[in-house]
């Protein structure tokens, strides 16, 4: 998958997030989990971006870090809406999936990276 292919599936990605915090219940636990929330998958695809300018592979490998914690922090609230039976467990399956499947891209992004700058010394 090229950059401007994962910048649309990341920015996607912050779309259904948007949408799914809007339909978060208007409670103490759905504000506060709902912010969480949206900061974290919106952050995905912003972040995204800056990797897409990085100035070196350093540079790039710490980016995708960003990338990848926010994705990681995306998935753990969606783990809590589902475990704490917040939010139907069918509004979060393609969301958690696709989460899931970033994390997995963004980490072996980042092995490769590291591999390919340990190879260059």
């Amino acid at each position: 998958m090229n950059q401007e292919q994962m910048k649309s599936r990341t920015k996607e990605f912050a779309k259904q997030v948007i949408n799914l915090c809007r339909q978060l219940p208007d409670t103490r636990e759905g504000r506060l989990i709902g912010n969480q929330l949206f900061r974290a998958g919106t952050s995905v695809s912003a972040n995204y971006r800056a990797v897409c300018r990085a100035r070196s592979k350093a540079d790039f490998i710490a980016k995708l870090g960003i990338v990848l914690e926010e994705a990681d922090e995306s998935l753990y609230w969606l783990e809590i809406l589902d475990e704490m039976e917040i939010v139907k467990t069918n509004l979060l399956k393609l969301l958690t999936d696709e989460s899931n499947e970033l994390v997995a891209i963004f980490v072996t992004s980042i092995n490769t990276a590291k591999k390919n700058v340990r190879f260059q010394m």
